[in-house]
Protein backbone atom coordinates (compact mmCIF):
# COMPACT_ATOMS: atom_id res chain seq x y z
CA UNK A 1 0.00 0.00 0.00
CA UNK A 2 1.18 3.22 -1.04
CA UNK A 3 0.60 6.12 1.25
CA UNK A 4 1.13 9.70 0.15
CA UNK A 5 2.48 12.34 2.16
CA UNK A 6 1.53 15.75 1.26
CA UNK A 7 2.76 19.35 2.54
CA UNK A 8 0.57 22.43 2.47
CA UNK A 9 1.12 24.85 0.02
CA UNK A 10 4.10 27.45 0.03
CA UNK A 11 5.50 24.84 2.30
CA UNK A 12 9.36 25.91 3.26
CA UNK A 13 11.73 23.44 1.68
CA UNK A 14 15.36 24.04 2.66
CA UNK A 15 18.25 24.35 4.62
CA UNK A 16 20.59 26.18 7.37
CA UNK A 17 23.70 27.08 7.80
CA UNK A 18 25.94 29.46 9.98
CA UNK A 19 28.55 32.25 8.97
CA UNK A 20 31.05 31.04 11.12
CA UNK A 21 30.80 27.56 9.65
CA UNK A 22 30.28 28.35 6.10
CA UNK A 23 31.73 31.76 4.94
CA UNK A 24 35.67 31.28 5.60
CA UNK A 25 37.71 34.50 5.46
CA UNK A 26 38.15 34.55 8.56
CA UNK A 27 40.64 37.05 8.24
CA UNK A 28 39.29 38.49 5.12
CA UNK A 29 36.75 41.41 4.51
CA UNK A 30 37.38 43.66 7.11
CA UNK A 31 36.22 41.06 9.23
CA UNK A 32 36.93 41.13 13.18
CA UNK A 33 37.74 38.62 15.28
CA UNK A 34 35.12 36.51 17.00
CA UNK A 35 35.62 34.57 20.34
CA UNK A 36 36.13 30.83 17.77
CA UNK A 37 38.72 32.88 15.99
CA UNK A 38 40.76 33.50 19.58
CA UNK A 39 40.05 30.32 20.80
CA UNK A 40 41.65 28.35 18.09
CA UNK A 41 44.55 30.83 17.97
CA UNK A 42 44.36 30.15 22.12
CA UNK A 43 43.73 26.03 22.07
CA UNK A 44 44.07 24.56 18.69
CA UNK A 45 44.05 21.10 20.15
CA UNK A 46 40.81 21.32 21.52
CA UNK A 47 39.55 21.47 17.40
CA UNK A 48 39.22 18.57 15.93
CA UNK A 49 42.41 17.30 13.83
CA UNK A 50 43.48 21.03 14.76
CA UNK A 51 41.44 22.19 12.17
CA UNK A 52 39.64 25.90 13.11
CA UNK A 53 37.23 28.04 11.72
CA UNK A 54 39.58 29.45 8.99
CA UNK A 55 39.07 26.24 6.95
CA UNK A 56 35.67 25.92 6.03
CA UNK A 57 33.56 25.68 3.17
CA UNK A 58 34.62 29.10 1.65
CA UNK A 59 30.63 30.39 1.00
CA UNK A 60 32.51 34.01 1.06
CA UNK A 61 33.90 33.33 -2.11
CA UNK A 62 31.84 30.85 -3.81
CA UNK A 63 28.20 31.72 -2.86
CA UNK A 64 26.73 32.21 -6.20
CA UNK A 65 27.69 28.44 -7.13
CA UNK A 66 26.63 27.21 -3.76
CA UNK A 67 22.89 28.84 -4.33
CA UNK A 68 22.70 27.75 -7.90
CA UNK A 69 22.75 24.59 -6.20
CA UNK A 70 20.54 25.35 -3.96
CA UNK A 71 18.46 26.38 -6.41
CA UNK A 72 18.91 23.02 -8.47
CA UNK A 73 18.19 20.81 -5.59
CA UNK A 74 14.50 22.63 -4.78
CA UNK A 75 15.51 24.90 -2.13
CA UNK A 76 12.82 27.82 -2.00
CA UNK A 77 14.33 29.43 1.14
CA UNK A 78 17.81 29.59 2.93
CA UNK A 79 18.33 30.40 6.31
CA UNK A 80 21.54 31.68 6.74
CA UNK A 81 23.60 34.28 9.52
CA UNK A 82 25.07 37.53 9.50
CA UNK A 83 28.62 37.45 11.09
CA UNK A 84 27.95 39.99 14.04
CA UNK A 85 31.95 40.59 13.73
CA UNK A 86 32.20 40.99 9.81
CA UNK A 87 29.60 43.38 10.17
CA UNK A 88 30.84 45.85 12.95
CA UNK A 89 34.30 43.92 13.33
CA UNK A 90 34.51 45.45 16.84
CA UNK A 91 30.91 44.67 17.50
CA UNK A 92 30.07 48.34 18.91
CA UNK A 93 31.69 51.00 15.87
CA UNK A 94 32.04 51.41 12.48
CA UNK A 95 29.93 49.43 10.65
CA UNK A 96 32.54 47.24 7.36
CA UNK A 97 31.04 48.55 4.25
CA UNK A 98 32.82 45.71 2.41
CA UNK A 99 30.02 42.77 4.57
CA UNK A 100 27.59 44.99 3.83
CA UNK A 101 28.48 44.61 -0.17
CA UNK A 102 28.87 40.79 0.97
CA UNK A 103 25.81 40.13 2.64
CA UNK A 104 23.58 42.28 -0.10
CA UNK A 105 25.68 40.17 -3.15
CA UNK A 106 24.28 37.22 -1.13
CA UNK A 107 20.74 38.46 -0.51
CA UNK A 108 20.37 39.40 -3.91
CA UNK A 109 21.64 35.69 -5.80
CA UNK A 110 19.14 34.17 -3.58
CA UNK A 111 16.26 36.54 -4.90
CA UNK A 112 17.46 36.11 -8.57
CA UNK A 113 17.24 32.19 -7.67
CA UNK A 114 13.61 32.70 -6.23
CA UNK A 115 15.04 31.51 -2.63
CA UNK A 116 13.64 33.36 -0.02
CA UNK A 117 16.32 34.37 2.67
CA UNK A 118 15.67 34.12 6.36
CA UNK A 119 18.35 35.21 8.59
CA UNK A 120 19.49 35.23 11.83
CA UNK A 121 21.47 37.43 13.62
CA UNK A 122 23.69 35.72 16.38
CA UNK A 123 24.56 32.30 15.95
CA UNK A 124 27.69 31.88 18.36
CA UNK A 125 29.74 34.16 17.21
CA UNK A 126 30.34 36.82 19.77
CA UNK A 127 33.06 39.51 18.33
CA UNK A 128 36.48 39.27 20.80
CA UNK A 129 36.12 42.82 21.72
CA UNK A 130 32.27 42.00 23.15
CA UNK A 131 33.60 38.88 24.99
CA UNK A 132 36.19 41.23 26.22
CA UNK A 133 33.40 43.49 27.89
CA UNK A 134 32.15 40.17 28.98
CA UNK A 135 30.16 38.69 26.52
CA UNK A 136 26.17 38.29 27.58
CA UNK A 137 27.06 38.96 30.86
CA UNK A 138 27.44 42.25 30.54
CA UNK A 139 24.42 44.65 29.79
CA UNK A 140 26.68 47.19 27.51
CA UNK A 141 26.77 43.79 25.24
CA UNK A 142 23.24 43.34 24.98
CA UNK A 143 22.77 47.00 24.19
CA UNK A 144 25.28 46.45 21.62
CA UNK A 145 23.89 43.88 19.83
CA UNK A 146 20.68 45.51 19.60
CA UNK A 147 22.54 48.28 17.89
CA UNK A 148 23.93 45.87 15.31
CA UNK A 149 19.94 44.36 15.05
CA UNK A 150 18.91 47.46 13.81
CA UNK A 151 21.64 47.98 11.82
CA UNK A 152 20.85 44.87 9.50
CA UNK A 153 16.85 45.46 9.79
CA UNK A 154 17.66 48.96 8.37
CA UNK A 155 20.53 47.74 5.94
CA UNK A 156 18.35 44.79 4.51
CA UNK A 157 15.10 44.55 5.52
CA UNK A 158 14.16 45.90 2.05
CA UNK A 159 14.55 42.43 0.93
CA UNK A 160 14.63 40.39 3.96
CA UNK A 161 11.17 39.75 5.17
CA UNK A 162 11.80 36.83 7.96
CA UNK A 163 14.55 37.68 11.25
CA UNK A 164 15.64 35.72 13.67
CA UNK A 165 17.48 36.78 16.59
CA UNK A 166 19.22 34.16 18.44
CA UNK A 167 19.91 30.29 16.78
CA UNK A 168 20.03 27.54 20.25
CA UNK A 169 20.67 30.09 22.70
CA UNK A 170 20.94 27.28 25.19
CA UNK A 171 24.00 26.25 23.50
CA UNK A 172 26.26 29.12 24.69
CA UNK A 173 25.02 28.79 28.66
CA UNK A 174 25.32 25.39 28.03
CA UNK A 175 28.99 25.45 26.47
CA UNK A 176 30.18 28.59 27.89
CA UNK A 177 29.36 28.56 31.10
CA UNK A 178 28.38 24.85 32.45
CA UNK A 179 29.91 22.28 30.26
CA UNK A 180 33.18 23.27 28.89
CA UNK A 181 32.52 22.76 25.17
CA UNK A 182 32.05 26.55 24.07
CA UNK A 183 34.68 29.51 24.98
CA UNK A 184 35.14 31.49 27.48
CA UNK A 185 35.28 27.55 29.45
CA UNK A 186 33.28 28.62 32.69
CA UNK A 187 31.49 26.58 34.88
CA UNK A 188 29.54 28.73 36.92
CA UNK A 189 25.91 28.10 36.97
CA UNK A 190 24.85 31.93 38.29
CA UNK A 191 26.94 33.27 35.93
CA UNK A 192 24.89 30.94 33.20
CA UNK A 193 21.53 31.91 34.08
CA UNK A 194 22.75 35.82 33.94
CA UNK A 195 24.24 35.09 30.05
CA UNK A 196 20.75 33.51 29.45
CA UNK A 197 18.76 36.20 31.36
CA UNK A 198 20.68 38.80 29.28
CA UNK A 199 20.46 36.85 26.02
CA UNK A 200 16.40 36.76 26.21
CA UNK A 201 16.78 40.56 26.89
CA UNK A 202 18.84 40.96 24.07
CA UNK A 203 16.60 39.70 22.07
CA UNK A 204 13.78 41.16 23.28
CA UNK A 205 15.36 44.36 22.43
CA UNK A 206 15.84 43.34 18.85
CA UNK A 207 12.35 42.77 18.43
CA UNK A 208 11.53 46.17 19.81
CA UNK A 209 13.90 47.66 17.28
CA UNK A 210 12.27 45.34 14.33
CA UNK A 211 8.95 46.96 15.72
CA UNK A 212 10.32 50.50 15.01
CA UNK A 213 11.85 49.87 11.72
CA UNK A 214 8.81 48.64 10.27
CA UNK A 215 9.52 46.51 7.53
CA UNK A 216 6.80 45.52 5.41
CA UNK A 217 5.65 41.99 5.96
CA UNK A 218 8.49 41.51 7.97
CA UNK A 219 7.96 38.77 10.58
CA UNK A 220 10.99 38.20 13.18
CA UNK A 221 11.21 34.88 15.91
CA UNK A 222 14.01 32.64 17.08
CA UNK A 223 15.56 29.37 17.08
CA UNK A 224 15.10 27.34 19.76
CA UNK A 225 16.47 23.57 19.87
CA UNK A 226 13.66 21.74 21.82
CA UNK A 227 14.47 18.56 23.31
CA UNK A 228 11.47 16.84 24.85
CA UNK A 229 12.17 15.39 28.40
CA UNK A 230 11.22 12.17 28.50
CA UNK A 231 10.69 10.49 32.33
CA UNK A 232 12.37 6.77 32.37
CA UNK A 233 8.61 5.70 34.02
CA UNK A 234 5.14 6.79 35.23
CA UNK A 235 7.18 6.93 38.92
CA UNK A 236 6.38 10.91 40.61
CA UNK A 237 10.26 10.95 40.90
CA UNK A 238 11.42 10.23 37.30
CA UNK A 239 8.23 12.70 36.44
CA UNK A 240 9.67 15.57 38.34
CA UNK A 241 13.00 14.98 36.91
CA UNK A 242 11.81 15.25 33.08
CA UNK A 243 9.65 18.21 34.35
CA UNK A 244 12.91 20.35 35.79
CA UNK A 245 15.00 19.02 32.65
CA UNK A 246 12.16 20.71 30.37
CA UNK A 247 12.49 24.13 32.47
CA UNK A 248 16.55 24.54 32.16
CA UNK A 249 16.68 23.46 28.68
CA UNK A 250 13.62 24.36 26.65
CA UNK A 251 11.22 26.45 28.85
CA UNK A 252 13.67 28.94 29.99
CA UNK A 253 13.57 30.35 26.21
CA UNK A 254 10.69 29.24 25.05
CA UNK A 255 8.12 30.84 27.54
CA UNK A 256 9.69 34.63 28.13
CA UNK A 257 10.30 34.63 23.29
CA UNK A 258 6.61 33.26 23.06
CA UNK A 259 4.36 33.86 26.32
CA UNK A 260 6.76 36.94 27.12
CA UNK A 261 7.30 35.37 30.79
CA UNK A 262 9.28 32.88 32.25
CA UNK A 263 7.53 29.85 34.63
CA UNK A 264 7.19 30.30 37.79
CA UNK A 265 8.42 27.25 38.71
CA UNK A 266 11.58 27.78 37.03
CA UNK A 267 11.84 31.68 39.08
CA UNK A 268 10.94 29.46 42.14
CA UNK A 269 13.71 26.97 42.07
CA UNK A 270 16.09 29.41 41.20
CA UNK A 271 15.26 31.32 44.26
CA UNK A 272 15.31 28.74 46.20
CA UNK A 273 18.78 27.61 45.01
CA UNK A 274 19.93 31.43 45.38
CA UNK A 275 21.00 31.25 41.33
CA UNK A 276 19.12 34.27 40.29
CA UNK A 277 20.13 36.73 37.73
CA UNK A 278 20.25 40.72 38.14
CA UNK A 279 17.54 42.36 36.42
CA UNK A 280 16.78 45.67 35.76
CA UNK A 281 13.74 48.35 35.88
CA UNK A 282 11.46 47.88 32.60
CA UNK A 283 12.67 44.32 31.84
CA UNK A 284 9.57 42.72 32.61
CA UNK A 285 7.24 44.93 30.17
CA UNK A 286 10.45 44.80 28.02
CA UNK A 287 9.32 41.00 27.66
CA UNK A 288 5.70 40.87 28.08
CA UNK A 289 5.53 43.60 24.72
CA UNK A 290 7.91 41.92 22.46
CA UNK A 291 7.15 38.07 22.06
CA UNK A 292 8.05 36.64 18.92
CA UNK A 293 6.03 36.06 15.55
CA UNK A 294 7.25 32.87 14.18
CA UNK A 295 9.50 29.99 16.18
CA UNK A 296 12.15 28.13 14.27
CA UNK A 297 12.26 24.43 16.33
CA UNK A 298 15.70 22.41 15.94
CA UNK A 299 15.55 19.13 16.39
CA UNK A 300 17.62 16.03 16.56
CA UNK A 301 17.15 14.32 19.67
CA UNK A 302 15.13 13.35 22.32
CA UNK A 303 16.62 14.01 26.46
CA UNK A 304 15.68 10.85 28.26
CA UNK A 305 15.72 11.27 32.18
CA UNK A 306 15.47 9.67 35.59
CA UNK A 307 15.19 10.61 39.41
CA UNK A 308 18.53 10.80 40.66
CA UNK A 309 20.11 7.95 41.91
CA UNK A 310 22.36 9.63 44.34
CA UNK A 311 22.56 12.93 45.93
CA UNK A 312 24.63 15.56 44.60
CA UNK A 313 28.05 16.35 46.14
CA UNK A 314 27.59 19.74 48.01
CA UNK A 315 31.32 20.80 47.02
CA UNK A 316 30.51 19.94 43.45
CA UNK A 317 29.85 23.16 41.55
CA UNK A 318 25.49 23.79 41.41
CA UNK A 319 24.19 21.84 38.00
CA UNK A 320 21.46 21.19 36.33
CA UNK A 321 21.98 17.65 37.20
CA UNK A 322 21.81 18.01 40.63
CA UNK A 323 17.79 17.30 40.22
CA UNK A 324 18.11 14.40 37.36
CA UNK A 325 20.43 11.66 35.53
CA UNK A 326 20.56 11.05 32.30
CA UNK A 327 18.62 7.92 31.47
CA UNK A 328 19.61 5.51 28.45
CA UNK A 329 16.58 3.57 27.14
CA UNK A 330 17.61 -0.10 26.31
CA UNK A 331 17.39 -0.75 22.73
CA UNK A 332 17.19 2.77 21.67
CA UNK A 333 18.05 3.47 18.18
CA UNK A 334 21.38 5.06 17.55
CA UNK A 335 23.41 7.25 15.39
CA UNK A 336 26.82 5.34 16.45
CA UNK A 337 28.69 8.34 14.74
CA UNK A 338 27.50 11.36 16.84
CA UNK A 339 26.25 9.19 19.95
CA UNK A 340 22.59 10.50 19.96
CA UNK A 341 19.78 8.71 19.42
CA UNK A 342 17.13 9.07 16.53
CA UNK A 343 13.82 9.24 17.52
CA UNK A 344 11.37 10.39 15.18
CA UNK A 345 8.54 11.13 17.07
CA UNK A 346 10.15 13.89 19.21
CA UNK A 347 9.42 16.02 16.56
CA UNK A 348 5.84 15.71 16.60
CA UNK A 349 5.79 15.80 20.49
CA UNK A 350 7.27 19.07 19.90
CA UNK A 351 4.79 20.24 17.24
CA UNK A 352 1.87 19.01 19.41
CA UNK A 353 3.21 20.94 22.46
CA UNK A 354 2.83 23.86 20.36
CA UNK A 355 0.03 23.68 19.88
CA UNK A 356 -1.45 22.90 23.26
CA UNK A 357 0.75 25.10 24.93
CA UNK A 358 1.93 28.01 23.09
CA UNK A 359 -1.52 29.50 21.17
CA UNK A 360 0.08 27.05 17.79
CA UNK A 361 2.35 29.77 17.20
CA UNK A 362 3.49 29.68 13.49
CA UNK A 363 6.43 27.75 13.46
CA UNK A 364 9.01 25.27 11.24
CA UNK A 365 11.69 22.74 11.32
CA UNK A 366 14.45 24.96 11.42
CA UNK A 367 17.16 22.54 11.82
CA UNK A 368 17.22 18.73 11.61
CA UNK A 369 19.70 16.45 10.85
CA UNK A 370 22.49 13.50 10.77
CA UNK A 371 25.91 13.90 10.77
CA UNK A 372 27.76 10.56 9.93
CA UNK A 373 32.19 9.77 9.90
CA UNK A 374 33.18 8.30 7.03
CA UNK A 375 30.45 8.96 4.09
CA UNK A 376 33.47 8.49 1.39
CA UNK A 377 33.07 4.76 2.48
CA UNK A 378 29.26 5.14 0.75
CA UNK A 379 30.38 6.47 -3.01
CA UNK A 380 29.22 4.64 -5.63
CA UNK A 381 29.70 5.82 -9.11
CA UNK A 382 30.95 8.78 -7.95
CA UNK A 383 28.44 9.93 -5.49
CA UNK A 384 27.82 9.25 -2.20
CA UNK A 385 24.82 6.72 -1.52
CA UNK A 386 23.49 8.32 2.06
CA UNK A 387 20.15 6.18 1.98
CA UNK A 388 20.78 6.20 5.80
CA UNK A 389 20.09 10.17 5.75
CA UNK A 390 17.05 10.28 3.22
CA UNK A 391 15.59 7.61 5.76
CA UNK A 392 16.42 9.58 8.31
CA UNK A 393 14.48 12.77 7.02
CA UNK A 394 11.10 10.64 5.23
CA UNK A 395 10.66 9.40 9.04
CA UNK A 396 10.90 12.75 10.54
CA UNK A 397 8.97 14.33 7.98
CA UNK A 398 5.79 11.70 8.26
CA UNK A 399 5.73 12.46 12.23
CA UNK A 400 5.68 16.42 10.99
CA UNK A 401 3.07 15.51 8.79
CA UNK A 402 0.73 14.06 11.26
CA UNK A 403 1.26 16.86 13.29
CA UNK A 404 0.13 19.30 10.46
CA UNK A 405 -3.00 16.90 10.03
CA UNK A 406 -3.84 17.41 13.69
CA UNK A 407 -3.89 20.98 12.80
CA UNK A 408 0.19 22.28 14.12
CA UNK A 409 0.76 25.47 12.74
CA UNK A 410 3.84 24.16 10.85
CA UNK A 411 5.11 26.51 8.04
CA UNK A 412 8.62 24.21 6.33
CA UNK A 413 11.32 21.92 6.89
CA UNK A 414 14.96 23.16 7.13
CA UNK A 415 17.72 20.63 6.75
CA UNK A 416 21.06 20.92 8.77
CA UNK A 417 22.18 21.32 6.44
CA UNK A 418 23.24 22.33 2.64
CA UNK A 419 26.60 21.47 2.47
CA UNK A 420 29.36 20.21 4.67
CA UNK A 421 30.54 22.65 6.88
CA UNK A 422 32.62 23.45 9.33
CA UNK A 423 31.26 22.02 13.61
CA UNK A 424 32.34 23.98 16.45
CA UNK A 425 35.05 21.30 17.85
CA UNK A 426 34.23 18.72 15.26
CA UNK A 427 35.44 20.14 12.50
CA UNK A 428 34.47 17.95 9.26
CA UNK A 429 34.54 14.94 11.87
CA UNK A 430 30.70 13.97 10.87
CA UNK A 431 29.35 15.51 7.53
CA UNK A 432 25.88 16.70 7.52
CA UNK A 433 25.28 18.29 3.87
CA UNK A 434 22.67 17.52 1.01
CA UNK A 435 26.43 18.68 -0.49
CA UNK A 436 29.65 16.81 0.02
CA UNK A 437 32.52 18.92 0.08
CA UNK A 438 36.00 17.81 -1.43
CA UNK A 439 38.23 19.89 1.08
CA UNK A 440 41.41 19.72 -0.62
CA UNK A 441 39.78 21.06 -3.87
CA UNK A 442 36.85 22.77 -2.38
CA UNK A 443 34.65 20.69 -5.30
CA UNK A 444 30.79 20.33 -4.31
CA UNK A 445 29.21 16.80 -4.93
CA UNK A 446 25.77 16.15 -4.47
CA UNK A 447 24.72 13.60 -2.35
CA UNK A 448 21.69 10.66 -2.62
CA UNK A 449 19.74 12.82 -0.31
CA UNK A 450 20.06 16.04 -2.45
CA UNK A 451 18.63 14.41 -5.51
CA UNK A 452 15.70 13.37 -3.24
CA UNK A 453 15.29 16.66 -1.74
CA UNK A 454 14.60 18.27 -5.20
CA UNK A 455 12.18 15.86 -6.34
CA UNK A 456 10.66 15.71 -2.74
CA UNK A 457 10.44 20.03 -2.64
CA UNK A 458 9.37 19.59 -6.66
CA UNK A 459 6.60 17.59 -5.18
CA UNK A 460 6.05 19.24 -2.33
CA UNK A 461 6.12 16.03 -0.17
CA UNK A 462 6.39 11.94 -1.19
CA UNK A 463 4.75 8.86 -1.02
CA UNK A 464 6.11 5.65 0.20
Amino acid sequence: MTVQYKFPDGFWWGSAVSATQIEGASREGGKGLNIWDYWYEKEPDRFFNGVGPDTTSDFYHRYKEDIQLMKEIGHNTFRFSISWSRLIPDGIGEINKQAIQFYNDVIDEMLANHIKPFVNLYHFDMPLEMQKLGGWESREVVEAYARYAKTCFTLFGDRVKKWFTHNEPIVPVEGGYLYDFHYPNIVDFKKAVQVAYHTIIAHAKAIKEFRSVQIPNGKIGIILNLTPSYPRSSHPADIKAAEIADLFFNRSFLDPAVKGKYPEELIALLKEYDQMPEVEEGDRELLQSNTVDILGVNYYQPRRVKAKSHLPNPESPFMPEWFFDNYEMPGRKMNPYRGWEIYEKGIYDIMVNIKENYDNIESFISENGMGVEGEERFIQDDMINDDYRIQFVKEHLKWLHKAIEEGANVKGYHMWTFMDNWSWSNAYKNRYGFISIDLQTQKRTPKKSAYWIKETSQNNGFTE
